[in-house]
C-alpha cells in the first residue's frame, strides 16, 4: 500500500516536530492526520473511507488500527509502540515554535466518554478555542485521583516552555487542590482557580470572611491579597479574585499568586475555552463522542492524532482569520499581523480551518507558513468596576 504524495506535507512537518518518532509511527500519525481532516471526523471507518484511494479497505483498516496497538498486540509482534508521553515535550514545542506570544495559558479539565472513559486534559487555550497538549485517558466512574496525572502532565510540558514565557495555568473548582497549586508554583507558573462560592478569605490586616461578601452586587469585581480557606492545613496566601457580572447568579471566585495589579479580573473567562476545544474533539470537529474504543492507551494514542489535527486546523484558521481581518487574500498573508483581529467573530478559527486546510489537502499541499498569535488577555466587560484592596497592594507574598 502507498503512502499517498498528500500526506507528504504532513510527514514532514511530523518529522521536524517529533525527531523521536520512527520512521513508521510517523507515516501512520500523517496517515491518521491526514484522513481526519479529509474526512472532518476522527473515527475509524470515516478516516478509512478518505484513504481508500491508496488501497483497499481492509488494507488501510489494519494499517490504522496497528498504529494505535501496542507493539505486542500487532498481527507481527514488535518492541516499538508510540510511547504518548515522549510527545508531549515535542508537541509543546511545536505549538510554541507557532507561538506570536512570550503569554501562555493552559487551561486542565476532564472531559467523559459516556460511562467508559475520563481524559484528563491539559491544553492551550486559543481564540476561543484550545489546543490539547498533554492527556492520561482512565476508565469512567472509578475511585481515583486526578490531581496526581494533572501534576505530571504538568512536569511533562515545563520541559518544553522556556522560563522567559509567563504562564498561567486554569483550573475549575473540582481542580482546585493546594497541591496542584504548589506544583504549579514550583514550575514558577501562576494558578488561576476557581473556587467554591463558600470559600473563606482573610485579606491582609483583616478577619476571615466570605469571600463572596467582597463584593456586593452585579456589575462589580474586588481584587486582594490575603490568606484563603479556613482549615490551616489548607490555607494558602494569594491573590483573590472575585467578579461578578450581570446577568451571572453568583460572583466567580478566583485564588492566583499573581500580585493584584498583574492578575487580570476576566482572565479565567480563557478557561471555558477548554470546553469549545473538547467540541471541537467531538460534535463539531472530530467526533470523539462516537468511538467504541475501550482501552485507554489505545484511546491516548488517538488522541495524539486529534491534537496534531487540531494544531493544524487552529494555525491555518489564524491564517485565514487574521487575512480577513485585513481584508486580504489568506494564499498572499505570508507573516503573521501585528496583533490579533478583535474578538467578536462569526465564525469560529477552528472552522475556518477546517475548510481552508480540507480544501489545500485536496490539492496535494498546505501552507508552509502559518502561526498561532492569541489575542490579548480579556479585560473586564464593560460596566464591571475593580477595586483593589488598597492596604494590600505592596505587601509580598
Amino acid at each position: 500500500m502507498r503512502f499517498p504524495s498528500e500526506c507528504y506535507q504532513i510527514h514532514q512537518t511530523i518529522r521536524q516536530t517529533m525527531p523521536h518518532l520512527t520512521e513508521a509511527q510517523s507515516k501512520g500519525l500523517a496517515l491518521w492526520t491526514f484522513g481526519t481532516i479529509t474526512a472532518k471526523s476522527g473515527c475509524q471507518n470515516s478516516v478509512i473511507a478518505a484513504l481508500t484511494f491508496i488501497g483497499g479497505f481492509s488494507a488501510v483498516r489494519q494499517r490504522l488500527r496497528e498504529w494505535l496497538y501496542d507493539g505486542a498486540d500487532r498481527s507481527t509482534p514488535s518492541p516499538n509502540q508510540i510511547d504518548v508521553r515522549a510527545c508531549f515535550d515535542p508537541l509543546m514545542r511545536w505549538v510554541l515554535s507557532l507561538w506570536e506570544s512570550d503569554d501562555l495559558a493552559l487551561a486542565i479539565d476532564p472531559t467523559m466518554l459516556s460511562d467508559r472513559l475520563c481524559a484528563v486534559v491539559v491544553s492551550v487555550v486559543y481564540r476561543g478555542c484550545a489546543i490539547p497538549v498533554a492527556w492520561v485517558v482512565m476508565p469512567a466512574n472509578k475511585k481515583g485521583e486526578w490531581m496526581e496525572p494533572a501534576c505530571e502532565l504538568l512536569q511533562l510540558l515545563s520541559v518544553a516552555i522556556p522560563t522567559g514565557v509567563r504562564v498561567i495555568v486554569m483550573t475549575d473548582r473540582g481542580l482546585r487542590s493546594p497541591k496542584l497549586w504548589k506544583k504549579i508554583r514550583k514550575l514558577r507558573w501562576h494558578p488561576y482557580m476557581r473556587q467554591s462560592i463558600n470559600t473563606t478569605f482573610c485579606l491582609a490586616g483583616g478577619t476571615r470572611m466570605p469571600a463572596r461578601k467582597l463584593v456586593s452586587a452585579p456589575g462589580n469585581s474586588f481584587i486582594g491579597r490575603g490568606t484563603a480557606f479556613r482549615d490551616k492545613s489548607k490555607r494558602l496566601k494569594g491573590t483573590i479574585i472575585v467578579i461578578w457580572v450581570e446577568g451571572q447568579d453568583a460572583p466567580w471566585i478566583i485564588l492566583t499568586d499573581l500580585k493584584p495589579e498583574e492578575a487580570g479580573a476576566s482572565w479565567y473567562e480563557m478557561r471555558f475555552w477548554i470546553e469549545t476545544g473538547f467540541k471541537a474533539l467531538k460534535s463539531v470537529g472530530w467526533q470523539w463522542q462516537k468511538t467504541r474504543r475501550t482501552d485507554p492507551a489505545r484511546v491516548e494514542r488517538h488522541w495524539l492524532v486529534l491534537s496534531v489535527a487540531t494544531l493544524l486546523t487552529l494555525a491555518t484558521g489564524s491564517r485565514v482569520e487574521d487575512a480577513q481581518a485585513l481584508k486580504r487574500d489568506p494564499s498572499a498573508l505570508r507573516a503573521p499581523p501585528k496583533a490579533a483581529p478583535e474578538r467578536n467573530r462569526l465564525v469560529s478559527v477552528f472552522r475556518l480551518g477546517l475548510a481552508a486546510l480540507s480544501r489545500l489537502l485536496a490539492k496535494g499541499r498546505m501552507w508552509r507558513r502559518v502561526w498561532l498569535l492569541p489575542e490579548p488577555w480579556p479585560p473586564p466587560p464593560e460596566g464591571v468596576k475593580v477595586v483593589y484592596h488598597p492596604e494590600i497592594r505592596n505587601l509580598p507574598l
